[in-house]
């Protein structure tokens, strides 16, 4: 065998052996770069971190979730007390209606920037069925109303067993503002009785709830038969436009223009009747009403 032969034969050895590690490396890194991928996809955090998790625990999907959680949990809760203090006016309402139960709540932030981001909307979402669950874990008959405070609404949970307390933390972590959980209403109704709502200026992305600046939720009795729907919406929209305080009584008198009583009052959607004269043609009582306006100043509900 010629020198010159055993030289070709090893030069076409080594071509093939690098050709064939460049296509092995190709598809390693097509098989990073899926994994890659679905980590962001699943957690929305960076490309950056998302690659660093991956490369901690050896291209392990799960551990490299668990640990991206973990740590922007700790980075948003050093947010939080860095950012504690600074004003909370903007933020959102949130409503939702179920089978004879409803639940409205206000989330707060800084901006009404931070309020349009699917984030914060997700976390409005989650304080709003964390705060149903409670109310269903308490089992009541008959009419039920329970107010949720502040203080309340951090100790409640998701379904996963995160606290809302570190949702906020981490959305805080995630969004660069200060939030609040402000407060929540819980409602339960016997069979007979409606829930009517209204939100103003839907805003929200989340199909199951209603958010806006606004929110009212007035519970009735009576109505036309298939029209309580809209007729609910009708009382939540006047309880949203004229912000009464009380009830009053079917018979009271409207006493001006400064009326806060909702049954003397004037009717939104018709000027020429009072709410009581109202319900009457629809044959129709309400019973009660909640009336949430997002950033004001509120006395803690009993």
């Amino acid at each position: 065998m010629s020198l010159g032969f055993l030289a070709r034969t090893v030069a076409k050895v080594s071509v093939c052996q690098h050709v064939q590690s460049l296509h092995t490396g190709c598809k390693l890194l097509a098989a990073e770069k899926a994994l890659l991928m679905k980590l962001r996809k699943n957690t929305g955090y960076t490309f950056t971190n998302c690659k660093k998790a991956l490369e901690k625990f050896d291209n392990d999907v799960t551990q490299a979730e668990t640990w991206l959680h973990e740590q922007a949990q700790k980075e948003g809760w050093t947010k939080a007390n860095k950012l504690e203090g600074r004003k909370t006016k903007e933020g959102l309402v949130g409503l939702f209606i179920g089978n004879n139960e409803a639940v409205m709540v206000e989330v707060n932030c800084e901006t009404d920037f931070v309020a349009r981001n699917e984030k914060f909307q997700q976390l409005v979402k989650n304080v709003a069925f964390a705060s149903l669950a409670h109310r269903q874990k308490k089992d009541q008959a008959g009419y039920v109303k329970n107010f949720l405070s502040t203080e309340d609404l951090s100790k409640l949970s998701t379904a996963d067993g995160v606290s809302l307390a570190d949702q906020v933390a981490l959305a805080i972590g995630r969004l660069g503002e200060n939030m609040s959980l402000k407060r929540a209403v819980a409602l339960g109704v016997p069979a007979g009785w409606h829930i009517g709502s209204y939100v103003h200026g839907d805003v929200g992305t989340q199909t199951e709830l209603a958010m806006g600046r606004y929110g009212a939720l007035v519970v009735f009795e009576g109505g036309k038969e298939g029209e309580e729907e809209v007729l609910g919406r009708k009382l939540g929209r006047h309880v949203v436009g004229e912000a009464p305080e009380s009830l009053g009584n079917m018979d009271d008198l409207p006493c001006g223009e400064s009326e806060t009583r909702l049954l003397p009052q004037t009717f939104l959607g018709d000027p020429s009747r009072t709410v009581a004269q109202f319900l009457r043609g629809q044959q129709a009582r309400v019973l009660d009403f909640v009336r949430f306006q997002c950033g004001e100043t509120v006395n803690e509900e009993k």
